[in-house]
């Protein structure tokens, strides 16, 4: 069972009774717009965004609830954004100004940004801004409770976390009055309807600006601490599924508290939860403050958006996806698209099957021809050769509009691939003049054979040519390296290259000809 059909078994168990009221269950999930919002959070939106789907594909009415939180503190000065916004620092990202025309502000830019790429990928949630949520009230009660149950809330924080909060702390981030910071801000007393107030810590590369001051915490004048807010949210928007990537999902650590809170605070039982490890890019978690790793927006030009939906929902959420744009990530990609649209095309009704209907939201397009990625980009870097011609002759039919549409996109993608990230041996260059290159008897004694065979049809395949040269290979006996590397020395200046009997065939003829006769006599 594909890891999405089990998630929503258990979610159907799980939540049994809300289901059979008819009542929709919500679905959500968050990013904080403090930069360019690396590709890491798409995981968590399309794991999310995809049970929405299949739970409606179950008949499960449900809304997608997505958040851009827009009420943190700016935290950090990202290098892409001037180092001028660091007398921003403190403040809530709604209230930072956009680092460019056209946007009404900070969070907003960058956060419209991601979402075009989430749209991108047909995942449609119902989105909006933690700070208007604030500022519509929504929040007042669970603003009210917390305050109430302040002690209880330190009380979690100690048993569950081994956080322990100084004096008489207060689950309250109030907004300067005076400086506009949030993060600088230190609650002092509360009598339910009033907070007293300072502003003078040091926090989020912010100085408090020493005001004291009194105000209402309710209508978007404070904010909740987070992982209280996170409880707050489970119940202000009546959460039924919500997961967080690994490092918030440990024991102790932000969800456990956040579940904790909900129960004994908010009365609220805790979503269903899913759990899941991270996108990684080259090995490594980015960070959107930070300005580390590779933005979505970055990461979604690499590639169409049914090979992103695939790296992004095709392993169990429980482990982690690393896509190296320097390496070969994307060719094999691109080999298992087409291996999973085999299955589904030949209704083998596995997982790698449902796969390929799940990475095209159910809409998924009828058997026509690809050709491989690996052998695009090859045959793009080869300006003698017409692609669309080899591609024809590979599927020996004439293309359709679908497959040259297809093979249009993979060709521009292979070779955006190849300028920018491609790794060496994936990067060919025909050679000209023959290179300096030495060559044993027995190579040359197999060169002459190949010539032979060259010279003997005028119709050269990939297949025909490939058998020919394991014939070549025995009769001369010759070893496999040597023969193979000593053709891509001759052609390519290089070591290695791709699959030779198809490589060789699509040489044009007299090129192929006058470089063999070079080398074989």
């Amino acid at each position: 069972m594909f890891w999405t059909d089990r998630v929503v078994t258990e979610i159907k168990q799980h939540l049994a009774k809300k289901i059979a009221s008819g009542e929709a269950l919500t679905v959500r999930d968050e990013k904080t717009a403090s930069g360019r919002v690396h590709v890491g959070a798409m995981r968590t939106v399309s794991i999310h965004g995809l049970i929405a789907h299949v739970l409606k594909e179950h008949n499960i009415q449900n809304v997608f609830r997505y958040e851009i939180n827009d009420f943190d503190a700016f935290d950090t000065v990202p290098s892409y954004v001037p180092s001028s916004f660091d007398e921003h620092l403190g403040k809530p990202l709604s209230m930072v100004p956009s680092p460019q025309e056209g946007s009404e502000n900070y969070a907003r830019f960058f956060g419209e940004q991601y979402l075009e790429v989430v749209r991108g990928l047909g995942i449609e949630p119902e989105v909006y801004y933690s700070s208007e949520q604030y500022k519509a009230g929504k929040y007042n009660d669970a603003i009210k409770v917390a305050l109430e149950n302040a002690d209880k809330i330190r009380e979690i924080y100690k048993k569950v976390s081994g956080g322990e909060k100084e004096g008489e702390w207060l689950p309250i981030m109030m907004i300067c009055e005076s400086c506009g910071k949030v993060a600088t801000t230190r609650p002092v007393e509360s009598n339910g309807e009033q907070v007293a107030y300072v502003c003078d810590l040091e926090a989020s590369g912010a100085k408090g600006c020493g005001y004291e001051g009194k105000a209402s915490p309710f209508d978007g004048n404070a904010k909740l601490p987070w992982k209280v807010e996170w409880a707050a949210k489970f119940k202000v928007f009546s959460v039924d599924v919500e997961g967080e990537g690994k490092d918030l999902a440990t024991k102790g650590g932000a969800r456990d508290v956040a579940n904790h809170i909900s129960r004994e605070v908010f009365k609220y039982e805790p979503p269903y939860d899913v759990p899941h490890e991270f996108f990684l890019i080259g090995g490594k978690k980015m960070s959107t403050s930070k300005g580390t790793g590779a933005s979505a927006v970055e990461v979604n030009e690499l590639m169409p958006r049914k090979i992103f939906m695939l790296a992004l929902i095709g392993k169990e959420p429980k482990r982690a996806f690393d896509f190296d744009p320097q390496g070969n990530t994307l060719p094999l990609l691109y080999d298992r698209y087409d291996e999973i649209a085999e299955k589904y095309w030949d209704k083998v009704g596995d997982d790698e099957a449902r796969l390929y209907e799940l990475v095209h939201l159910s809409d998924a397009p009828e058997r026509y021809y690809r050709m491989r990625f690996s052998q695009v980009a090859f045959l793009a870097q080869m300006p003698h050769i017409d692609i669309f011609e080899e591609a024809q002759k590979e599927k020996g039919d004439d293309l359709n509009e679908i497959e040259k549409g297809e093979l249009h996109e993979r060709v521009d993608y292979a070779l955006a691939w190849i300028k920018e990230h491609a790794p060496e041996r994936y990067v060919f260059e025909l050679q000209e003049k023959l290179p300096e290159v030495v060559i044993t008897g027995v190579q040359k004694e197999a060169f002459r054979k190949i010539l032979e065979y060259v010279e003997a049809n005028e119709e050269l395949t990939g297949e025909g040519f490939h058998q020919r040269l394991h014939e070549i290979k025995s009769q001369v006996n010759i070893d496999p390296k040597e023969l193979f590397s000593g053709l891509y020395q001759v052609f390519l200046n290089r070591d290695s290259g791709p699959q030779a009997g198809w490589f060789l065939s699509v040489l044009p003829r007299d090129f192929l000809v006058t470089r063999l006769r070079e080398i074989a006599t």
